[in-house]
């Protein structure tokens, strides 16, 4: 080979890991919706010139290194910063997460190299395939889909309208599926009416989708403020900075009176148990309270939990069912990972995966704690009773970074989804109210002591994709991979053909 041959496959892999890299310009704090069907288009381009299976897994896996590394770089701060672990140590766990995050895109591309049929079907296949396995990576060992494709196109993008029938993965469906169209016609000709067509539908129906109003009202809008206390995390569970914190979050809710106050992810550091009664009077002093704290169970463990209060003090709680892997529970065999890190009570256990929603000040509502609300399909357990959806987190933990924007970007795709408000009360940002067209309708600035109070509209009734979850989805992802392996078969049927010599009387 020669030495300008052996610098091709260096170039393309390179070329790769910048265009997966590119990618995280399409998710906020970017918002460049366009940067993601670009960036797939790239990879589709890749792929197509892969002359080997190995090939096109290595070129997946750089494109999903790129993407990884550059968007959810917060892994490294929350390990090193705030975690406890050397610099060298969280920079290796960080690497080792983003490369298994990687595999998903480098199966995805195996399997692309070993089914294409060189025609305009490898566009359905690319869309499929990349579809399959989002979902797989959302899925498999508990899930992780940060960064999902479909999260890139929410408000304004034309295609978060999707999302209300097709869901987050739906909407992926569609983003690769036009990077495939545009990476096809770079290859064999702009002059496609029909692939322009396709564009231009699938991103005019969307817009179409974004008007129609799949709930209603349901109840009078309730006041509701949320509380952002801005407790640093190296501090949070510090017994000498309990007091102040209390204090914080006690004058907070007397500046700022509603009908419901909300506090976010373990805002107390203690066991409800451990709460002075007169600080739970204090917080209801205006109506009821939603409260993140720890509650012990009677086995002697404990749940990250959302404690309702009402003014007379009378309690239900909704506990964290989805919890995070070696965060707020050690997976079998990990053990040694706390070695290196110090995480504060994260030996969580589980709650029960259906727990009905609260009534609160005339409202049904549904909690969900943190990174619960990445799991779209696991919310529609609370519809169609849930009026309003309330998440309380604790994003403290990734610092001044790229998480806080990204995860307010995936409530408005929950919020999409269900057709319901969505209600986000942080430690550290972004405490907001999403509108359930995904709409950011009121929002506080990261990193400030304060409360925003909002009047929310509770909706009742059903989007498509909280009647059918990811089905749909699964069933396009799984119909365009069949469809092309029919192309590729009859293209191999028709070369088959021309190659057979004449028959000779």
């Amino acid at each position: 080979m020669t030495q300008s041959g052996r610098r091709r496959p260096l170039l393309a892999t390179a070329a790769a890991f910048v265009l997966g890299a590119s990618c995280v310009l399409a998710f906020s704090p970017f918002a460049l919706p366009p940067a993601a069907p670009l960036a797939l288009a790239g990879l589709f381009l890749l792929w197509r010139r892969a002359d080997t299976a190995r090939r096109a897994m290595l070129l997946g896996l750089a494109w999903g290194a790129g993407c990884f590394l550059v968007g959810v770089s917060w892994i490294y701060v929350s390990l090193s910063q705030f975690g406890g672990m050397e610099p060298a140590a969280a920079a290796a766990a960080t690497l080792l997460f983003c490369l298994y995050l990687a595999l998903f895109p480098a199966l995805a591309g195996g399997v692309f190299l070993r089914w294409r049929s060189n025609t305009a079907a490898d566009v359905l296949l690319f869309a499929g395939l990349w579809t399959l396995g989002e979902w797989l990576r959302g899925t498999l060992f508990t899930g992780f889909p940060w960064l999902a494709i479909g999260y890139s196109q929410s408000p304004p993008s034309p295609l978060a309208g999707w999302a209300a029938v097709l869901g987050v993965y739906g909407v992926g469906f569609l983003v690769a599926l036009i990077g495939g169209l545009l990476g096809e016609m770079s290859s064999s000709g702009w002059r496609k009416p029909w692939f322009w067509s396709a564009i231009l539908l699938l991103t005019g129906l969307g817009s179409v989708l974004r008007s129609m109003e799949w709930t209603v009202p349901a109840g009078a809008p309730v006041s509701v403020s949320l509380l952002q206390g801005n407790v640093p995390q190296s501090l949070k569970w510090d017994p000498k900075r309990l007091p102040l914190s209390v204090d914080t979050y006690l004058r907070l809710a007397r500046e700022h009176p509603a009908t419901l106050t909300v506090l976010p992810e373990t805002a107390l550091p203690l066991f409800f148990t451990e709460v002075p009664r007169q600080v739970l009077r204090e917080l209801t002093i205006n109506g009821n309270a939603l409260v993140g704290v720890a509650v012990g169970t009677s086995d002697g463990g404990y749940t990250n939990a959302a404690v309702s209060l009402t003014p007379e003090l009378a309690v239900r709680a909704y506990a964290k069912r989805h919890l995070v892997p070696f965060g707020e529970y050690v997976p079998s065999g990990f053990a040694w990972f706390f070695d290196f890190a110090q995480i504060p009570m994260s030996d969580f256990s589980a709650g029960p995966a259906h727990q009905e929603a609260m009534n609160i000040a005339g409202q049904r509502i549904a909690p969900n704690i943190c990174y619960e609300d990445l799991f779209g399909e696991e919310l529609l357990a609370a519809l169609p009773a849930a009026t309003l959806l309330v998440n309380i987190s604790n994003t403290a933990w990734f610092g001044d970074s790229l998480a806080q924007p990204q995860h307010l970007q995936i409530a408005q795709l929950r919020a999409i989804e269900t057709g319901r408000v969505m209600l986000r009360a942080t430690n550290t940002g972004m405490t907001a109210m999403v509108g359930q067209d995904g709409a950011i309708l009121a929002a506080l600035p990261p990193f400030v002591t304060a409360a925003l109070v909002v009047q929310a509209q509770g909706r009742s009734g059903l989007t498509p994709y909280a009647r059918w979850g990811n089905l749909l989805t699964l069933l396009f992802a799984a119909g365009a991979c069949l469809t092309a392996l029919r192309q590729r078969d009859r293209s191999l049927r028709a070369a088959a053909t021309a190659c057979m010599p004449p028959y000779q009387w």
